[in-house]
């Protein structure tokens, strides 16, 4: 195992879901629910995040191959929704992400699972990872894991973490996750295109 880039994908994908960034929307979501079900409301809603996004890790490739796309367009279009999703946490919405997912009753699989956790970012990078390395499915998935009990663990504490740091210590937390993940989309997008280059000289 190469420790070095298992890390590399847990902090990406726990980037990618961005738990720090949910608190806000779990803990409004949540508050016309009854206090003793919110922890079993936000695990089940991980566990569904967690399902898709394994589905995707091990059936994905196949439906890329159904549709003729190739690694190298998968990773340019991850990296531009990566770059979109990472605008987003830099420049957020002024009434916040929650604004466009009105939720009347308890909420279920939709708005938190999708897109909150398993959003699109999420689902382009596990499909990256694995199609960039397929032979090291285990440890993607190992990775995976982790960083859906990382989220987990915060959104299970999202009211404590959210009174404790405040509002304007969360909007900057998740702002410097913002540049973080620019960074990375950018190396993804130069990544892709470069590849095109090569594969263009070759033919």
């Amino acid at each position: 195992m190469d420790t070095s880039s298992f890390v590399s994908a847990i902090v990406l994908l726990v980037l990618v879901t961005d738990p720090l960034g949910n608190i806000p929307l779990f803990v409004g979501l949540l508050r016309q629910v009854d206090p003793a079900r919110r922890q079993r409301i936000i695990v089940r809603e991980v566990l569904f995040a967690f399902a898709i996004l394994v589905f995707f890790a091990l059936f994905g490739q196949r439906v890329l191959k159904l549709m003729h796309l190739t690694d190298t367009s998968l990773g340019i279009a991850g990296g531009v929704i990566l770059f979109l999703i990472a605008l987003k946490m830099v420049f957020p919405h002024p009434e916040g992400r929650g604004a466009d997912h009105p939720l009347h009753g308890e909420p279920f699989l939709v708005p938190l699972a999708i897109p909150f956790i398993a959003g699109p970012s999420a689902i382009a990078t596990v499909l990256l990872l694995v199609s960039r390395e397929p032979n090291r499915l285990w440890e993607w998935l190992g990775a995976l894991s982790v960083a859906m009990a990382i989220s987990a663990l915060v959104l299970g504490f999202a009211e404590k973490i959210a009174d404790f740091l405040g509002e304007q210590v969360t909007m900057a937390f998740e702002r410097l996750m913002g540049l973080v993940l620019t960074a990375i989309a950018i190396e993804m997008l130069l990544a892709g295109i470069q590849k095109f280059l090569l594969q263009l000289r070759a033919a």
